[in-house]
């Protein structure tokens, strides 16, 4: 049934909830509602303009979508940055880059002086900034960077523990 506890939860829906992905709260709702926002008014805009400025054509037309969809894809993109840990690893997605990282690649997990996001030292002597925490997001990223350095910590024991 569980544990035992007075909650319920075993030992494995902990260990399950301890490795759900790492996303931001602030800055994908901001960048969700952005593109929407893009979009609609890109499509106002395409189907005005031919009313409101007839000297532009349909290439005109065609530049203002793809401007809108640049816009909406870059907005989407940054509204899907993510971390996302499981047993043997971390695979990171940032704004432009995503990369796989073992556990034992990741040495310390590092959140403050005024960084933007969490960054990772890593065993080569790289950092690594990770996106899907972000400063913007206040005591959820503190807890959320806690998280990751527990996570980092659990899957970097040893058997000496050295």
């Amino acid at each position: 049934m569980g544990d035992g506890s007075s909650t319920g939860r075993t030992a494995d829906d902990a260990r399950a909830e301890l490795h759900t992905p790492f996303r931001p709260h602030a800055a994908r709702v901001m960048t969700l509602a952005l593109a929407v926002l893009v979009l609609l008014l890109t499509a106002v805009l395409g189907v005005a303009l031919p009313s409101i400025a007839p000297e532009y054509g349909p290439g005109d037309q065609a530049g203002i979508a793809l401007l809108g969809l640049a816009i909406t894809w870059f907005c989407w993109r940054q509204a899907s940055v993510s971390a996302r840990p499981d047993e043997s690893g971390l695979t990171v997605r940032n704004l432009v880059l995503s990369r796989r990282l073992a556990w034992a690649e990741i040495v310390s997990v590092r959140f403050g002086g005024g960084r933007p996001w969490v960054q990772l030292d890593l065993a080569d002597g790289d950092t690594l900034a990770v996106m899907g925490i972000q400063r913007a997001d206040g005591t959820r990223a503190d807890a959320e960077a806690r998280r990751l350095a527990t996570l980092v910590e659990l899957h970097s024991r040893t058997a000496r523990d050295d």
